[in-house]
């Protein structure tokens, strides 16, 4: 069999279509498939490649971390440098109550980690997010997901979990002493990049505060950069009192974070101890990658960069057929006519060599989310391409 047929027989499958495209190699802002064709890549690993396929900076610090060592022991319990620098790199360039990092494999353990601190630190129960919210697939993060058609199939789930609607007053009156922590998509992603307003979110902030309450603040695809500064929340003027961050955060390993004060942070060691675990949370490979990654992008200021590039995806992205485009940095929802429309321009893209895909939450819409450091003649040679594709 070939590798599309190995694939289909012994991969569990997620939908019914897969893409399904041959990837054989990944540079910079490019795919290759198994013919040797070039694909622009408008997706990133869905905000993961930050600093492009395999940024030299990364690829080296895997080697040289690779040759020290793998893995030796759960999280938390050996000295490991590439855990602790990159832990010290990050409280570096976050607010000093953002000082204390939990590694985990992944963004949905993130979410786990960051729900379970919660109750613990409150003493409380009750939960709330958000509709049309996306926090990841794990049996809690799915209690939170924004959409019933999502969550029906799969109860019983967590209990006391309450769903607002994004920027609504709702959202706000809800929050009371029995809340453990609200969790918001500082941008909401999978709903078609929708922003908060500024007075909402902050009013969310008070009352959290007031409240006793926990903001948790999930920037696990608007993290490193993405929305024009390194962390989408600096945009608003608030601080959580938890951040989530992944996808980007392994500079193209798997890689989660929660992040915390040590205060707070302290309570998951303590009745009972081992409150909450991970063997390959912190991998040292994971660490390595993910802080070489944040090194370049800071090195080259990818986030400076944002804004300029958006404002030509937006200048060259001109067309009869595209209704709308919701923006937030380098992170857009073109919008089309239907979903039907959506995927035929998806499709026509793969064979005009161009690779995107579209949101849970608004069908209707392309995403684009390409690494930070794609070039302006491959941003003009996309739209040139999507423009082709919806003629």
């Amino acid at each position: 069999m070939n590798q599309r047929q190995l694939f289909q027989q012994y991969l569990a499958p997620t939908s019914p279509e897969p893409m399904a495209l041959p990837i054989t190699r990944a540079e910079a802002e490019f795919l290759y498939d198994d013919q040797g064709r070039q694909y622009i890549d408008l997706i990133g690993g869905i905000s993961v490649c930050n600093v492009g396929h395999r940024h030299p900076k990364v690829v080296a610090a895997i080697n040289r971390q690779v040759n020290d060592y793998l893995h030796v022991m759960v999280y938390g319990e050996l000295v490991q440098s590439p855990m602790v620098n990159y832990a010290a790199l990050l409280a570096k360039h976050l607010p000093h109550s953002l000082s204390c990092t939990y590694f985990t494999n992944s963004g949905a353990e993130a979410v786990e980690g960051a729900m379970k601190l919660a109750k613990r630190a409150t003493g409380r129960a009750g939960i709330i997010a958000c509709h049309n919210s996306y926090h990841g697939s794990t049996q809690g993060a799915w209690s939170l997901i924004g959409s019933e058609e999502f969550r029906m199939n799969y109860r019983p789930l967590l209990p006391q979990i309450h769903h607002v609607a994004y920027n609504s007053r709702e959202a706000i009156d809800a929050i009371t002493e029995q809340t453990a922590c609200i969790i918001l998509e500082t941008v909401q992603s999978e709903a078609g990049v929708i922003r908060p307003d500024l007075e909402w979110i902050q009013a969310v902030r008070q009352k959290c505060t007031e409240t006793g309450t926990l903001l948790i603040l999930d920037e696990i695809q608007v993290g490193f950069g993405r929305t024009g500064t390194l962390w989408g929340f600096e945009q608003f003027g608030i601080v959580p009192d938890v951040l989530l961050l992944g996808k980007a955060l392994g500079g193209g390993m798997p890689m989660g974070a929660f992040i915390a004060s040590k205060e707070l942070m302290q309570t998951l060691s303590i009745n009972p101890i081992l409150g909450h675990m991970t063997t390959f949370g912190g991998h040292p490979v994971c660490c390595a990658a993910g802080m070489a990654a944040f090194e370049a992008l800071l090195a080259e200021k990818l986030h400076h960069t944002v804004p300029e590039k958006a404002a030509l995806f937006l200048e060259h992205l001109q067309h009869p057929a595209i209704k709308s485009i919701a923006h937030h940095g380098l992170m857009m929802a073109v919008k089309l006519e239907s979903f039907e429309k959506v995927v035929a321009t998806i499709k026509h893209l793969l064979e005009l060599g161009v690779f995107t895909d579209w949101f849970l939450f608004a069908a209707d819409c392309i995403r684009i989310v390409p690494p930070l450091n794609i070039s302006e003649e491959s941003i003009i040679a996309a739209c040139h391409k999507i423009k082709q594709a919806l003629t």
